[in-house]
């Protein structure tokens, strides 16, 4: 089918129009004058509020057990190897369940699979609040990483429900959502992980889960968009193979060692199963990914984009609290504890929150590329500032803070090109493959930030701490990482609203 893409106002048809985004051969989708006037008032500040705290409870669970790592060896009868496991799993299971999610609820419904990814939350935070066991625990924390998906189906559910006008706006908050909840995370678990029994982090989860699902259980409606075909569940088993070998190889690499048959292995591995993978997924009909789409010049592009921006706002949420906490005697550290160090760094949480409208605002004036290039260079300058300028406390907070704004600015922009570029039944899919290159970003620099400051340190009453050195080349890789991002942005072409593709039978 080559007839253009759906303008604007593609939901808004009269009863008697055919929507252009339907798969051949499936149902007519009718559109009342009564269900566009329904779509329009709830399709407001309501829904896009309950979706971004739907956003940032997600995000939460990405920081809930940092405070307590060091101490979850003796809490639960385990080894510090093991315990690292707590976040590792987190990691891959988001990874792997937001792609299959996203697929899901382009076929099935978003509304529909927003509500399983936030009961697995739920049921992941129950089982943590009650249990001792590791490997009980440890299955909490799959479940809650498997809602990762929450962030890219609640962006799709905007783009089908929100009214024209909302759409930008909505989607930047959501976007900015997972760096809200990270930068809000620290400083609220800090405190109840130093005044409470730890599982009070996971009850208090299991609480925000119920009631989110009953918040949109009430307010988001159903998307009336439908991709159809047949789930495609070789190529799901396929692509989580070939992402759980990619990220245990990133997360273990400094543990195993990067040049050991495990590490080394794993990314052989990666590698033959993702080509295996893309050959199969070209010729099934009903891909779980359309690769064919994901290759296109502008989702390419600015999927590779996402992961030099995750891996660039990522350094300073993972340091800035190691910094603030670490001796004065390092040269670089101001002694906080862990709950100041939190409350310190509450305006990077600020910043995202209040930077993602002007994303939004951006975005509609110059397009979305447009604030790409700009959170880009912003990343750039905040990084490279955050490599020599150490001292006082006020200019380290700014610095980090700068790189907040940028990550923002960044975020908010990212939905929106990848929404361009796809047809309107695949956006769940492809935001949620966007939303994977971001975590491939923040799991590289988790492996680049642990490599660098283990690699130069100095010792303060017979402990190690990161040099100042080390702490440096972090920001500077960050920078680097952000200037090539700003780049790769202003070479991307721009994609108008793309063309419907034929559904495969």
């Amino acid at each position: 089918m080559n007839a253009p893409g759906p303008g604007p106002d593609a939901l808004n048809r009269t009863s008697g129009e055919r929507d252009a985004t339907q798969p051949q051969g499936s149902p007519k989708r009718e559109i009342t004058p009564e269900r566009n006037h329904h779509r329009e008032s709830r399709g407001g500040g309501v829904v896009i509020g309950v979706l971004a705290s739907c956003g940032i409870a997600v995000s939460l669970m990405q920081t809930l057990v940092v405070p307590l790592l060091p101490e979850f060896p003796r809490l639960l009868n385990t080894t510090p190897a093991n315990a690292a496991w707590l976040i590792t799993a987190t990691l891959v299971a988001g990874a792997v369940c937001a792609p299959v999610l996203g697929r899901l609820g382009d076929m099935y419904g978003k509304r529909r699979m927003l509500l399983v990814s936030l009961a697995a939350m739920a049921a992941g935070s129950a089982i943590g609040a009650v249990s001792d066991d590791f490997g009980a625990v440890l299955i909490g924390r799959v479940l809650q990483g498997a809602a990762i998906g929450v962030v890219p189906l609640g962006i799709s559910i905007m783009r089908d429900e929100l009214p024209e006008e909302r759409i930008t706006s909505g989607v930047a908050l959501m976007s900015a959502t997972l760096g809200i909840g990270g930068a809000v995370g620290l400083p609220v678990t800090g405190l109840v992980a130093e005044h409470f029994n730890w599982h009070w982090l996971f009850a208090g989860a299991a609480i925000f889960s119920v009631v989110e699902f009953a918040l949109v259980r009430l307010v988001v409606p159903e998307s009336p968009l439908r991709s159809g075909g047949r789930f495609d569940l070789v190529g799901a088993l396929g692509l989580s193979a070939a992402l759980t070998c990619l990220l245990l190889a990133i997360s273990k690499g400094n543990d195993w060692g990067w040049t050991s048959p495990a590490v080394l292995g794993l990314l052989l591995a990666a590698a033959v199963l993702f080509v295996v993978w893309g050959g199969y997924e070209l010729r099934t009909p009903s891909p779980l990914v359309d690769l064919r789409v994901s290759a296109r010049p502008a989702v390419l592009l600015t999927n590779i984009a996402s992961v030099l921006i995750g891996l660039a706002m990522f350094a300073g949420f993972m340091v800035g609290a190691q910094i603030l906490q670490a001796p004065v005697g390092t040269g670089y550290g101001f002694g906080m504890s862990l709950v100041v160090t939190g409350l310190v760094l509450l305006p990077i949480g600020g910043a995202m929150g209040v930077f993602s409208p002007l994303s939004a605002r951006i975005s509609r004036r110059h397009g979305p590329r447009t604030t790409l290039i700009l959170g880009g260079t912003v990343l750039t300058a905040g990084n490279l500032a955050g490599s020599f300028l150490h001292d006082p406390l006020p200019l380290v907070v700014f610095n980090l803070t700068v790189v907040a704004i940028g990550g923002a600015l960044a975020y908010g922009a990212l939905p929106t090109l990848i929404m361009r570029a796809v047809p309107p039944a695949e956006t769940a899919a492809a935001n949620s493959l966007n939303t994977l290159a971001r975590s491939i970003g923040t799991s590289s620099c988790s492996a680049i930030v642990v490599a660098l400051t283990t690699g130069s340190v100095v010792q303060i009453s017979g402990v190690e701490y990161p040099s100042v050195t080390a702490y440096s080349w972090v920001f500077m890789v960050a920078g680097s990482a952000a200037l090539l991002a700003a780049l790769i942005a202003a070479a991307t072409p721009t994609a108008r609203r793309s063309a419907p593709v034929p559904a495969r039978v």
